[in-house]
């Protein structure tokens, strides 16, 4: 079976990304600093298809021992998410640009057979028209500088020499949310869901804005699904990952957690401007690939009230479950 590097993976989508790999009997190498800890993965090192590199992917060094010998990567490490690149400027630009473009340039040098990087529907930034679905081919116009490196990204891969050995794929997606190894509590589902699970007052801005959602679960997914799919079908290719239906306003995403927390205590404020607002398509990875999605906001919303009521978490409000 296949050798696949994946980068970030101690992190919320990648701890989930390499279960699911090894499940499917890859062989699966993780290259992380451990910014976060090592928890979420510390399991896995009883397992033998399993090899774990304490590395950071703005070391070429590291990315050349962690490239050799694989035939797949899955490229997750970043600072993740708008808060995390504003607090953390510099570093944001050295790992999400440089360090992505040079772990590119290491794995063709290496002869990796294909590259999956981990984009985001960020770069829509904001619909032109309200009323329509942007699409892999609509306009890109990140404002957050999370964005702007997934953009740069994404042009980067797509610029390469179509005779290269290792084939990029960019993977745009959603808003996550869901259950993982590495848990987070600031990602708008999780956040709302616990909130009102604890019993607390839920203040909501900008209720009206758009965003697709897709669980963690999914995401890692489709990752597997352009790793298996024909060359032909995903090389130099986008993907927007999520479902059509997933798309939710926040006032929309309260109201599914009200049908299981009927008393639960909300207040809307008015805020009539976001950067971002888009409504997203996904019937290109669902005709080229035949990816469906298997769980949906209701589910997540229904886990994550388990687990709060049920005190799988000491202390829900902990910083270890944020990026900030």
């Amino acid at each position: 079976m296949k050798k696949v590097l994946v980068t970030g993976g101690a992190g919320y989508i990648g701890s989930v990304l390499v279960r699911l790999l090894l499940e499917k009997g890859y062989s699966v190498r993780t290259l992380d600093n451990l910014s976060f800890g090592g928890e979420s993965i510390v399991d896995l090192l009883n397992d033998d298809r399993f090899e774990f590199h304490k590395g950071d992917v703005r070391n070429q060094e590291d990315l050349k021992k962690a490239v050799k010998g694989v035939d797949y990567i899955a490229h997750l490490a970043s600072i993740v998410g708008d808060p995390a690149c504003r607090k953390y400027p510099d570093e944001a630009k050295e790992i999400n640009l440089t360090g992505s473009k040079n772990l590119y340039d290491i794995a063709e040098d290496a002869g990796v057979d294909k590259f999956v990087f981990a984009s985001t529907c960020s770069n829509y930034g904001k619909m032109d028209d309200p009323d329509a679905y942007v699409t892999e081919t609509s306009k890109l116009a990140p404002i957050s500088l999370y964005a702007k490196t997934k953009v740069d990204v994404e042009k980067y891969l797509l610029n390469q020499p179509k005779g290269n050995t290792c084939k990029p794929t960019s993977l745009r997606f959603s808003t996550v949310y869901g259950l993982s190894p590495r848990p987070r509590f600031d990602l708008t589902v999780n956040e709302f869901t616990r909130e009102l699970a604890l019993g607390r007052e839920l203040v909501i801005f900008g209720e009206q804005f758009w965003r697709p959602y897709c669980h963690v679960v999914d995401l890692s997914r489709a990752v597997i699904e352009v790793f298996e799919a024909p060359e032909e079908k995903v090389a130099f290719d986008v993907f927007n990952v999520g479902d059509t239906d997933e798309n939710y306003q926040k006032e929309m995403i309260v109201n599914e957690i009200v049908k299981l927390i009927p008393d639960a205590k909300i207040k809307y404020v008015v805020k009539d401007e976001d950067p971002r607002d888009y409504r997203v398509s996904f019937e290109k990875i669902n005709n080229q690939l035949g990816f469906k999605i298997t769980k949906t906001v209701p589910d997540g919303i229904a886990q994550i009230k388990q687990t709060i009521e049920d005190g799988f978490f000491k202390d829900p409000d902990d910083n270890k479950y944020s990026n900030i």
